[in-house]
């Protein structure tokens, strides 16, 4: 019996009991973006202690951070073999609007093969899957074929302000030879995907001070400088008509596309109608040249997320407004700089600013983009333990989100990054009825006990970046 039979037995066997497990983690409430639930966080955080060393895993604590504690656990008995350091979080967004709810958000309930709470597929879904591989190597073998680390946070809802810090301090302890997130998605319903890269993000606010007051747009309308047509006479500098980005060197850094990137992204046949169908809009927008997988994955942004100022009331206020500002945010791409990022944009607002006016630039997250090669060995591993379960060829995707910390990790431990995700995007996480297909609960379990199996076959040498 091969180990993947030997593992699909047990994954059977055990279904229920994993289910009713995972129900308790799911019915804890920690949000860690409340107050209230400080001692919800800290139940989350002994749920998982319990639940690692139950799977066989030692050096088990509870770290403390000045937020929300981090939990760790380990196994280094695989003389020779590689490590892989397991990245994921037990912390999970508010439930606002509650009553969009179908059932109650920390009240599990499965329909259709759906399992319905908050957190079911972000995160604790998907970390809970990697514990129980763990336990089902254990129990098989009494061992496991790669050692193992695992750092689950509680702080990834509200950016991960601490994890950075912490992973600093503690680089020995965490060193390893790979880290594996699965906090990611699918290409989409029986179709895995591994994601090798993450857009960066930086974010700004503009600001924009006319007159002490508003004044009367009869007697000044004119004469003086309106805050918002100087505002929306930069933010329309900020593109050309075709989107391309017009702020000096914006693009000097930006990685191009490799020809086996560009062809393999051709190779998944995305429909772009079926994008303007599921946005409701009669046609796609952006840099010429690119499709649109390209645009959203591996170009940069520049997008004004809001813009404030003025009357906006019922009927009309004949006004010349004092102020006015906007909010704009850039997804980065390889190599882009954030900090380098916010200071053109700087340079270009005060080169088109209109006179009579002054503006101040407030600076709001930041994130690097991040990139493992689609062709290194930890990716492609992953690639055949999806194809081996999904009986499918995997997809090998960037995503256009950003996840900062994993930026962090690619910096700081400086080892490859493969992201492992079994969500699919019509999920609903960060939304009401938020759920998980338990297909991908099935057979993600799966994936990852044959990843190690994968990753064992590799020396430490080949796995560097």
């Amino acid at each position: 019996m091969t180990h993947l039979e030997k593992l699909d037995q047990y994954f059977t066997t055990k279904r229920e009991t994993h289910l009713e497990e995972l129900n308790d983690f799911l019915r804890i409430p920690s949000i860690s973006a409340l107050s209230d639930h400080k001692q919800d966080m800290q139940r989350a955080a002994e749920w998982l202690v319990n639940s690692l060393q139950k799977a066989g895993l030692e050096n088990v604590s509870i770290d403390e951070t000045d937020g929300h504690p981090v939990v760790y656990g380990d196994w280094l008995h695989a003389e020779g073999k590689p490590t892989i350091l397991v990245y994921g979080h037990y912390d999970v967004q508010p439930v606002d609007p509650l009553h969009l709810w179908e059932s109650p958000p920390f009240e599990p309930e499965i329909r259709d093969n759906k399992l319905y709470a908050r957190g079911a597929s972000d995160d604790k879904g998907q970390v809970f899957m990697h514990v129980k591989a763990v336990e089902a190597l254990m129990q098989d073998q009494g061992s496991l074929p790669v050692n193992v680390k695992f750092l689950i946070e509680g702080e990834e809802e509200v950016g991960s302000p601490n994890l950075e810090k912490y992973i600093e301090q503690n680089k020995e302890k965490l060193a390893s030879d790979l880290i594996v997130i699965s906090d990611t998605g699918m290409q989409g319903p029986g179709q895995p995907a591994v994601c090798y890269g993450l857009r960066g993000l930086c974010g700004v606010q503009i600001d924009v001070q006319g007159a002490k007051g508003d004044l009367h747009s009869g007697l000044y309308g004119g004469g003086v400088q309106n805050p918002i047509h100087a505002l929306t006479e930069v933010l329309a500098s900020f593109r050309d008509k075709e989107g391309t980005i017009a702020v000096d060197g914006f693009y000097d850094k930006v990685r191009p596309l490799t020809d086996e990137e560009r062809e393999a992204y051709a190779a998944l046949g995305f429909d772009e109608n079926e994008v303007k169908e599921e946005t409701g809009v009669s046609e796609l927008f952006g840099e010429k040249g690119f499709t649109f997988l390209e645009q959203t994955w591996a170009r940069p942004t520049l997008e004004v997320n809001g813009i404030f100022g003025g009357f906006s009331g019922e009927g009309i206020k004949t006004v010349l407004p004092a102020e006015a500002g906007a909010k704009i945010t850039c997804r980065l791409v390889p190599d882009q700089d954030p900090d380098e990022i916010v200071e053109k944009l700087k340079a270009h607002i005060d080169k088109h600013m209109p006179a009579g006016v002054t503006v101040n630039v407030t600076e709001f997250d930041k994130g690097k983009p991040f990139i493992t090669p689609f062709d290194h060995p930890a990716i492609q591993a992953a690639g055949r333990s999806y194809e081996k379960v999904y009986k499918v060829p995997t997809a090998y995707t960037r995503g256009g989100g950003s996840i900062p910390i994993v930026a962090a990790f690619d910096e700081i431990l400086q080892v490859p990054v493969v992201l492992m995700g079994f969500g699919l995007s019509s999920e609903n996480f960060h939304a009401p009825n938020e759920h998980f297909h338990l297909e991908n609960f099935d057979q993600g379990l799966r994936v990852i006990s044959d990843y190690y199996y994968e990753i064992a076959q590799f020396s430490k040498a080949a796995l560097e970046k």
